[in-house]
């Protein structure tokens, strides 16, 4: 999952494009991580300018390879602990949604969180959770309504056609 986060409260400024070289470098390493592990379960090999070498284990090419997806789609990814604790700003931030509505979803139970002091925090595996059932969700009624428009002749080009209601 993509994930942005502030490196401090006081930075409000948004985040540069990701340049097409950084999109196809993005892309080029993500090619080389799924060749690699598909060739050598998952040994993968980084080397500094000077020579050293380092053998990545396979959690980490993975999280490596799934940052280079994102990157080559010019989206930007920050990595964070599942156990590390958000602002409900942050955590709304990522889901797309008010903090508002996300303080409603703590409220009601569907998402948990901890009291710090007065303010609400929430573990950033817990946004992964609900983000994941959410869109997996959203993503089942969408494949529900395509279905009733098939079964319905909603894609049938002809019947639009011959109607003459086509724009």
């Amino acid at each position: 999952m993509a994930l942005h986060k502030r490196n401090t409260s006081s930075d409000t400024t948004p985040t540069a494009a990701i340049t097409v070289v950084e999109r196809k470098a993005a892309a080029r390493l993500a090619t080389i991580l799924v060749r690699k592990a598909a060739m050598q379960a998952g040994t993968v090999q980084v080397i500094s300018p000077n020579g050293e070498q380092v053998e990545l284990p396979a959690a980490l090419a993975d999280v490596m390879f799934r940052a280079a997806e994102i990157v080559a789609e010019g989206k930007h990814v920050t990595v964070l602990a599942d156990e590390e604790l958000m602002s409900t700003q942050d955590a709304a931030e990522l889901l797309g949604v008010s903090r508002q509505y996300l303080v409603r979803l703590i409220d009601r139970g569907e998402i948990p969180a901890e009291m710090v002091g007065t303010h609400r925090r929430v573990h950033a595996k817990d946004i992964k959770t609900f983000k994941e059932a959410r869109d997996a969700a959203r993503n089942s009624a969408l494949d529900r309504l395509t279905a009733l428009s098939e079964d319905l002749g909603g894609y049938d080009l002809e019947k639009v056609s011959n109607t003459g209601s086509h724009r």
